[in-house]
């Protein structure tokens, strides 16, 4: 699933707007708007703030290889 997608399913499950989570977010409403469509480039501090209103985290890990 991919990062807008994942967000904004988030998101809906919390019941939370666009307005609020940007706002409880410290970010721009056009920022996640830009997120959710998958458009523009959230530096990680930016994608960090938002996840952590919604209660998620960001890991890394190695691709498995074949």
């Amino acid at each position: 699933m991919s990062l807008k997608d994942t967000l904004k399913e988030r998101r809906s499950q919390l019941k939370i707007s666009q307005s609020d989570l940007a706002e409880m977010a410290n970010v721009s409403l056009a920022t996640v708007k830009d997120i959710e469509r998958g458009k523009g480039n959230p530096s990680i501090q930016t994608v960090e703030k938002i996840l952590a209103v919604l209660g998620m985290e960001m890991t890394c890990q190695l691709r498995r290889t074949i």
